[in-house]
């Protein structure tokens, strides 16, 4: 009905639109702390979550089996459009930057290791290590020192990820659809694709600072 001819011209409307064929504005979801999300009702009595701003999501480590609610941060890249990164801009198959601290926090609890420590001069050194002190205090249980052990036997940690819990910020990608559901929820990026975003993004920072 709304395409034209190979030429350009317009075709002359033989018909009348149809329900079926309606299209809604593009949501354009945005990365913001003021959350709102409207109901939409849509074709057959159903109902959509149309998620106007946003900054919290569910995030899947895969490796680790874990997930957890944690702050989107930042959006970094998009393959579609430089655009909806400048703009924060949510949407399905985006590399964001989420807090690392509910992940390192379960790390702890899981493993009996503090990841993404950062090293300290030797002044502060000795300030750190009576306060390590006095968290090493809390008592385990034999049963939970043997549970960690056994734990520790299989641990692998990648060290990009590692590297990343140091800042603070773990790079994901979005898997729902913000703007249909009303959530922004996906996975902590890993392995060969972790690798591949960040050279992706090493190589934008690198045009960044030549021009």
């Amino acid at each position: 009905m709304h395409k034209r001819r190979a030429t350009g011209g317009k075709k002359k409307a033989w018909r009348k639109k149809r329900k079926y064929e309606l299209g809604r504005q593009t949501v354009s979801t945005k990365l913001s702390s003021n959350k709102a999300v409207r109901r939409i009702r849509v074709r057959g009595g159903n109902v959509k979550w149309r998620a106007l701003r946003l900054d919290t999501g569910n995030y899947s480590w895969g490796s680790e089996a874990v997930t957890r609610k944690t702050r989107i941060l930042d959006v970094v890249y998009n393959a579609s459009n430089n655009e909806l990164v400048r703009t924060q801009t949510l949407v399905k198959s985006a590399i964001v930057q989420v807090d690392a601290a509910p992940f390192k926090q379960w790390y702890l609890q899981h493993y009996g290791v503090e990841i993404g420590r950062k090293k300290k001069t030797a002044a502060k050194k000795d300030a750190a290590e009576e306060g390590e002190a006095a968290t090493e205090e809390t008592k385990k249980s034999n049963h939970v020192q043997r549970k960690l052990e056994k734990r520790l036997k299989d641990r692998v940690l990648d060290a990009h990820i590692e590297e990343q819990f140091g800042g603070g910020r773990l790079l994901a990608c979005i898997s729902s659809r913000p703007g249909q559901c009303g959530r922004c929820d996906g996975y902590i990026l890993e392995g060969k694709e972790l690798e591949f975003y960040m050279k992706k993004l090493q190589k934008k920072k690198g045009k960044g600072a030549a021009a």
